[in-house]
């Protein structure tokens, strides 16, 4: 959700354009999280003032306003010095619009300017203290408060320096957060601290950077238990001190909430922990750490990203889902690079190889996370299941934490997540940390909290994923999880068929996606029948019902059509009644142990006049005899159905939705990285 985007030059020449153009691309690659309304704030020319343009609506509408707006000479001429600051906003607090559209200010003066990210849980409290010092709010937001709380620390303490300011003010505040703060009484300076929603730093030098670490500094956390309404401040002293930045002559600073927003500019990053302060000074880099842990490392680490920017490009396709859906004979196998030997019927999984031996002691596996994630979880229990023997619970973090599971010692919870900041899958993964399990991530983003914050883990390797709906993200877990199951297995003796069996169909995936990928213009026709509908109904069972419900949540997702995915088995348990000859009804049927059961299903559609499509495998045709439309994939071993399965599904939601005229990469309402509650 929302997207941060800052950038500071120092002793680098640029125009208050070039620094706009830049801010605005960098809103642009950030689109795919989701969001509502756009705003910037940079400098005036005479750097006496904060200029604001916000806007609701998309990126394009704020790029028009700023071409309006910042027209002149005065802008076109270069500064050395320059920070600029710019926000994609989803609404939580107040409806979307340019009155509530970030960035927010302090003041009439735009003494001090916030961007942010998450939910500040007691600004009311905090909104309550500033009222009664004479502030007024223009705003719905609980952004805002943050931005006067920051002034009226200034006002009490003039001679206090801009980290410090912020610094306080992160200490009265409560929640998840990722904010940037830039200030008129401080040019040329940027402040930024996170706490449990993602933000990173980016930097580029015009010479090797002379260090891959940041040192940091480490404060003492003041703040009090429960809400103090006298906004207590520590002393200077007790506060700071010195410590060793970062040290460059010429240097460009990056401040965003995702790599793929920096890395055309460079790819050299750190990834801010929770409680961590950045802040840049005479274009010096600082990290300041508010509250001291014993597991904290020393110095926060300069990461090289792998990431290209032709990835996070469109290409020839016309949304970034087409895309990402066609790159998927790429990206198993990409999963599997490196970790499936082929040659040697061997699996070999460096991120929790020490920890097998643990595992295989465990009590029971349990499997957690949301949405598509949570389906790669259904998808693959059977399987670990049969190969591990062990008990597997598949959990959505949030039911998971409404019930206060009772969690052991002797468990090892998954925790599975696309962008590794989901925030319900995080807070399951502390809870259950704290009480003794170890922790697997399985997570598609290097440097995430979930991937952190984990004893061990799998990178599902997919590359970035820039579409809201997810699609490569979810065959590549798929992937991962039967991987980890293998691993499992490798010494027992009983199961070495069955793992021949699925390593042998995993050697052919790819190819068997891309025959899968040919069907896409049936797929179309298909779509052109269907999205006219208000209602989707799709069945299956066994090793295909994880497929239903991915498949009911893409339509939902992408086309705003009411959708279900619905056990087969339990057809004559209510959801029968809803079959008639106008109920649309997709059906995978394919030859595997549940095929009987599944056929007994299709035919008591066809008995109450209900016309099915069917998903079968090729040549199947008895099954294609009780079918009105049929889509034909190949053949393949049980466990590895639903990632063949799913791709007709993936495209079908995708055609509807440009059908009916949706934001494919976009859906309303919806974000790509979840890090609220």
């Amino acid at each position: 959700m929302c997207g941060i985007f800052a950038y500071l030059n120092y002793l680098t020449p640029k125009s208050r354009q070039e620094v706009l153009d830049l801010l605005v691309t960098g809103l642009k690659r950030l689109e795919y999280r989701g969001y509502d309304s756009t705003g910037v704030a940079i400098d005036s020319p005479d750097n006496k003032n904060i200029v604001m343009v916000k806007r609701t609506g998309k990126v394009k509408v704020l790029e028009e306003a700023i071409q309006e707006h910042f027209s002149g000479g005065e802008y076109s001429k270069p500064v050395l010095t320059h920070v600029g600051i710019a926000h994609t906003r989803w609404a939580t607090h107040g409806v979307p619009c340019e009155r509530n559209s970030h960035p927010h200010r302090s003041d009439d003066g735009n003494g001090f300017v916030v961007v942010h990210n998450g939910i500040i849980t007691n600004y009311n409290d905090v909104k309550t203290f500033l009222a009664k010092r004479g502030y007024e709010f223009e705003s719905d937001t609980d952004t805002e408060v943050f931005a006067k709380l920051v002034h009226h620390l200034w006002k009490t303490h003039p001679t206090y320096s801009f980290r410090e300011l912020v610094e306080q003010a992160i200490l009265q505040v409560e929640g998840a957060f990722a904010i940037a703060v830039k200030s008129k009484y401080f040019p040329g300076e940027c402040v930024a601290s996170r706490r449990s929603s993602p933000l990173l730093v980016g930097i580029k030098t015009k010479t090797r950077l002379a260090t891959d670490h940041i040192p940091i500094l480490y404060g003492k956390d003041i703040r009090p238990h429960g809400q103090s309404r006298e906004l207590p401040v520590l002393p200077r002293s007790e506060s700071t001190s010195e410590f060793m930045p970062l040290e460059e002559k010429e240097v460009e600073y990056f401040f965003a909430s995702d790599a793929s927003a920096v890395i055309e500019h460079t790819n050299r990053v750190i990834y801010l922990e929770d409680d961590d302060v950045a802040a840049v000074r005479d274009g010096t880099l600082s990290i300041h750490r508010l509250k001291k842990s014993l597991d904290d490392p020393h110095a926060r680490e300069i990461t090289t990203l792998k990431m290209e920017i032709q990835q996070i490009m469109k290409g020839n396709y016309d949304y970034f889902m087409q895309k990402e859906i066609f790159e998927q004979p790429d990206s198993v196998v990409n999963t599997m690079r490196g970790r499936v030997r082929f040659d040697g019927n061997a699996i070999v999984l460096g991120g929790i190889k020490d920890y097998i031996p643990e595992i295989k002691r465990c009590r029971r596996l349990m499997l957690i996370g949301c949405g598509t994630s949570y389906h790669s979880a259904v998808a693959t229990r059977q399987l670990l299941e049969e190969l591990t023997e062990l008990p597997v619970m598949v959990e959505l973090a949030s039911d998971f934490l409404d019930r206060n599971t009772p969690i052991f010692r002797d468990d090892v919870c998954f925790f599975i997540s696309q962008s590794g900041e989901t925030a319900d899958t995080l807070m399951a993964l502390r809870y259950c940390k704290q009480r003794g399990a170890l922790i697997v991530g399985i997570t598609n983003t290097v440097g995430s909290s979930i991937c952190r914050e984990s004893h061990c883990g799998v990178h599902i390797n997919a590359g970035p994923e820039i579409g809201v709906a997810s699609t490569k993200a979810y065959t590549s877990q798929f992937i991962s999880l039967v991987m980890f199951a293998l691993v499992m297995s490798e010494d027992r003796l009983s199961l070495q068929q069955r793992r021949l069996e699925i390593l042998q169909a995993l050697s052919n995936l790819a190819d068997q996606i891309r025959a899968v990928l040919q069907l896409d213009s049936k797929v179309q026709e298909l779509a052109k029948d269907l999205y006219q509908h208000k209602s989707l109904l799709i069945m299956g069972r066994g090793y295909n019902f994880a497929t239903c419900l991915e498949g009911a949540l893409k339509v939902k997702e992408l086309t705003y059509m009411h959708s279900e995915g619905i056990m087969a088995g339990e057809l004559k348990h209510g959801p029968l009644a809803l079959v008639d000859d106008s109920m649309p009804v997709l059906m995978i049927v394919l030859r595997d142990p549940v095929y009987v059961k599944c056929m007994n299903a299709l035919q008591q559609v066809t008995s109450r006049k209900g016309c099915p499509i069917i998903i079968c495998e090729e040549g199947d045709e008895e099954t294609k005899a009780f079918s009105s439309r049929h889509l034909e994939i190949p053949r393949t071993v049980d466990c590895l159905q639903g990632i063949l399965t799913v791709i007709p599904m993936q495209l079908l939601s995708y055609h509807i939705a440009v059908l009916r005229g949706c934001d494919v990469d976009c859906p309303r309402n919806l974000a790509k990285s979840v890090t609220v509650e």
